[in-house]
C-alpha cells in the first residue's frame, strides 16, 4: 500500500483511511484513522453519534453497541493493546463481555463527543474484520424445481458420456441438483440477533418485490451455459443462463433492490456494480480429494488447490442445452453448509412474489 494513496473504507457516509498495524501487534489487526477533523476539533464540536444512542448518566455519558462475540478479540487486540489505545486516544472506558458471551460493548466517558469518537473507531474495526469472516448466509432465487433438476441431470449424464476424456471433467465437480440456485448476495451473520435482523429486512422487501412482479410468480426459462474464466480450456465455474420468459429485466431489478436494501442496512457488502445472476452447474471447488479416500464427506479444494477443467467441447456441444422452464415465486435467506429435508440449503427466512 502506498503511503500517499492508502486504501479507504466508507462507513455511514464517512471516509476512513486504513493503516496496517506493525507486526508486533495483534496478528490480524488493522488500525484506522478518521480522515476528517482532528480529535480535538471533534471534541470541541461536541458532535453526536449518528448510528447509536448516547445516554447521559450521573457520571457522564454512555453508549452500548451490539457486537458479535467473534469480533471481541479484534477490539481487544493482543494483550488488550487495541482496547487500551482506543481508550487512551478517546479518553473513554470500553467494557467488553467475556469471549463467547453474546452481549454489548459499553463505552463510557465524560464527554459526549469522546463517546462518539470511540463508537466510530469501534465500528470501523468491526467493519474491517467482519469482511474477513467467511460468509454464513446468502440470499438466493432457488432453481431446484423438479423440471430444472431433471434437465440438469440430463445435462450431467450427457456431458460425462461425451466429455469425460477432457481434462478435469468428472462427476464430482457437478452441482448437487437439490441445491441449484441463483445467488443474489452473501452475508456474514455472526450471531442469532444478526440472523433475526436479516430476516426482518427481508420481510421489509416484500411489498417492493410484489410491486415489480405485480403479485405474480415470474415465469423463467433456463437455457444455455456460460463460463467465467477468460480461457475456455481452463474453466473453474460453468453456469446456466436464466431469463424471464417475456425477456423483461424484472429478475435483475429484484436482485438489485435486494442488494441495495441489505447493503444500506449494513448486512451485506457490495462486491460488484451489478449483480451477476448465475446458476452454477459445475464448480471445481466441488472436486473430491484426488486420493479417493472416503472420509465420510467430500473434501473441498481451496482456491489455490482447485484444478480447472477443459470446457471447450462442453461449450460447443451444450451451448443451447435446455434445462427447462418453471415459475419462480420465492426469495430465500439460506444458511451455508446446512441443508433441510429437501436437500436444499436450510432456510432462515423467505418472501414470496405473490
Amino acid at each position: 500500500m502506498e503511503v500517499l494513496r492508502p486504501s479507504l473504507v466508507k462507513i455511514n457516509g464517512r471516509i476512513y483511511r486504513r493503516n496496517v498495524i506493525k507486526e508486533e501487534q495483534y496478528e490480524e489487526e488493522e488500525d484506522f484513522s478518521y480522515m476528517g477533523p482532528s480529535e480535538s476539533e471533534e471534541l470541541a464540536a461536541d458532535e453526536t453519534c449518528d448510528t447509536h444512542v448516547i445516554e447521559q448518566t450521573d457520571k457522564g455519558y454512555r453508549c452500548a453497541i451490539d457486537v458479535p462475540s467473534v469480533l471481541y478479540k479484534y477490539i481487544i487486540g493482543k494483550k488488550g493493546e487495541t482496547r487500551r489505545r482506543l481508550e487512551a486516544d478517546t479518553k473513554t472506558s470500553i467494557s467488553i463481555p467475556k469471549q463467547g458471551v453474546e452481549g454489548q460493548i459499553v463505552i463510557t466517558g465524560s464527554h459526549k463527543a469522546a463517546i462518539s469518537s470511540a463508537v466510530t473507531r469501534v465500528e470501523v474495526l468491526m467493519d474491517s474484520f467482519r469482511r474477513k469472516q467467511p460468509f454464513t448466509h446468502f440470499l438466493s432465487f432457488p432453481l431446484n424445481d423438479p423440471k430444472i433438476q431433471e434437465g440438469f441431470l440430463k445435462f450431467k449424464d450427457e456431458v460425462l458420456q461425451k466429455c469425460s476424456q477432457d481434462h478435469g471433467v468428472e462427476g464430482s465437480i457437478f452441482q448437487n441438483p437439490a441445491k441449484l440456485h441463483l445467488t443474489i448476495g452473501t452475508m456474514s451473520l455472526l450471531n442469532d440477533m444478526e440472523v433475526r435482523k436479516a430476516c426482518e429486512h427481508l420481510q421489509e422487501c416484500q411489498n417492493v418485490i410484489r410491486e415489480i412482479t405485480e403479485g405474480k410468480p415470474l415465469p423463467l426459462e433456463v437455457t444455455g451455459i456460460e463460463y467465467m474464466n477468460d480461457d475456455p480450456a481452463m474453466v473453474d465455474v460453468l453456469y446456466a443462463k436464466v431469463n424471464v420468459k417475456d425477456r423483461s429485466d424484472k429478475l435483475q431489478v429484484i436482485a438489485e433492490r435486494l442488494v441495495e436494501h441489505f447493503v444500506s442496512a449494513g448486512l451485506m457488502v457490495r462486491e460488484w456494480d451489478r449483480v451477476k445472476l448465475h446458476g452454477t452447474v459445475i464448480n471445481t471447488l466441488f472436486r473430491r480429494d484426488a486420493t479417493g479416500e472416503d472420509t465420510g464427506s467430500s473434501r473441498r479444494q481451496t482456491m489455490s488447490e482447485r484444478e480447472a477443467f477443459d470446457a471447450r467441447k462442453i461449450l460447443k456441444e451444450f451451448s443451447a442445452h435446455r434445462f427447462g422452464e418453471f415459475e419462480l415465486n420465492t426469495v430465500l435467506l439460506s444458511q451455508r453448509y446446512s441443508t433441510d429435508c429437501t436437500g436444499y440449503y436450510t432456510s432462515a427466512g423467505s418472501i414470496s412474489f405473490s
